[in-house]
């Protein structure tokens, strides 16, 4: 497996653009569109949360053949809590850009990221989407993934290519996200169980695979990247993330968990860990990326419940930012998860510098722990020591910055 550059545009038969609507007032670039050559195999995991935008609704009901062709994505408007409207606006969106590709409406899915409660500006996306598709390019990952940026700095964008029985497969991906960031997504049909930002993604790759295996693939993959996110435990309306497999590649068509699966959910992975991260990375105000790492849990719902606790706090993460290794923070994080745990068994760590034993505070470098909490990704290690269950989460800093951000 290696990286290579492009984004989406990076598997073949797929191109996309990006180009400004006049959605944003600061005449940014809103308004993004990827394309396949040809029909591919389509999967969406999407926000648990209940309250749905209008956009979500619509690609929830065009996947149901588990099909698509295009994706159109709008920044600055998040059509979600606009009722009946809403509703029309995004099936005329998807409309549109059929009639512009030449292909079927219900093979254009289509995402929105931006404020809540406000209707979409259907004539200028409608402007717009002339420009995007004489724009379309193989070249165009980059363009498209500065239009889905709301409250960003900068695009993320990632690809790797892998080989399956001597054939080039590609996984390309573009994702936004730095605020109202707690993914839990899944897909509508697997049962388990007013703000400014989103958690978006898409994934392109032209390897010949099965429905059901690339559904299963992508689930966990998400849970072990985006899923295992948070910058301020906020979850968005409006959170979906999408992959298109076209079938290009030409490689023997998965449809077994075999090695050739095993090898593409690995590439897959690694594109979506690869954009989580930077996710965390560019949370709103963020200064440092922090990992809370969870050992030695009984089960691995109670290693979840510990690590997001953690991660969630508000005291942990103004402490991370505030650069005291007040490790009682954590403590209480973990006493008050809901998981069963055993003070008496704690040990907590800030990188290697072991701060509490057997649920106590130790005698540690102050200096040290000092030097550690100035780096820019930091590590806190949690062992519960009751079981053998474990779970990785990746989170941020709290800093007045993100407190203006969404004042």
């Amino acid at each position: 497996m290696r990286e290579i550059e492009g984004g989406v545009t990076a598997t073949p038969g797929i191109k996309a653009a990006g180009v400004p609507c006049g959605i944003k007032e600061d005449s940014k670039s809103d308004l993004a569109l990827i394309h396949s050559v040809i029909p591919c195999r389509a999967v969406g995991l999407f926000t648990t949360n209940k309250v749905k935008s209008a956009s979500i609704k619509v690609s929830m009901k065009h996947l149901a053949d588990g099909q698509a062709q295009a994706v159109i994505i709008n920044s600055g408007n998040a059509n979600a809590v606009t009722g009946k409207r809403g509703l029309e606006d995004a099936q005329e969106i998807a409309g549109l850009v059929a009639l512009q590709l030449r292909i079927k409406t219900e093979d254009v899915l289509v995402a929105s990221t931006g404020r809540i409660g406000i209707p979409l500006p259907i004539g200028k996306i409608a402007k717009g989407l002339k420009e995007i598709v004489g724009r379309l390019s193989e070249d165009g990952g980059h363009e498209a993934a500065r239009a889905i940026l709301t409250t960003d700095t900068f695009p993320k964008v990632a690809a790797v290519e892998v080989d399956l029985d001597g054939r080039p497969v590609v996984v390309g991906g573009m994702a936004k996200g730095a605020g109202m960031i707690s993914p839990n997504m899944q897909a509508p049909l697997v049962t388990r169980s007013t703000g400014q930002a989103t958690m978006l993604a898409f994934i392109t790759t032209d390897c010949a695979i099965d429905e059901g295996l690339l559904r299963r693939a992508l689930v966990w993959a998400v849970d072990r990247s985006f899923n295992a996110i948070t910058v301020d435990g906020a979850q968005s309306t409006n959170d979906m993330v999408l992959i298109l497999a076209n079938g290009l590649a030409e490689n023997q068509k998965i449809f077994q968990k075999d090695s050739n699966y095993q090898k593409f959910s690995e590439a897959l992975a690694q594109v979506t860990t690869r954009l989580a991260k930077l996710i965390v990375k560019d949370g709103e105000g963020a200064t440092k990326f922090v990992e809370v790492e969870v050992r030695g849990a009984l089960n691995a719902q109670g290693a979840k419940l510990v690590a997001f606790s953690i991660a969630n706090s508000n005291l942990v993460k103004a402490m991370l930012y505030g650069g005291d290794p007040n490790w009682g923070r954590i403590m209480a994080a973990i006493g008050s998860s809901g998981a069963q745990v055993e003070e008496a068994r704690i040990e907590i760590y800030l990188g290697d510098l072991k701060l509490a034993s057997g649920g106590c505070g130790m005698e540690f470098s102050p200096a040290k722990a000092a030097s550690i909490l100035r780096e820019d990704e930091i590590k806190i290690l949690v062992d519960l020591n009751l079981g053998r269950e474990g779970m990785r989460v990746w989170t941020c800093d709290l800093t007045p910055e993100y407190v203006k951000l969404n004042a």
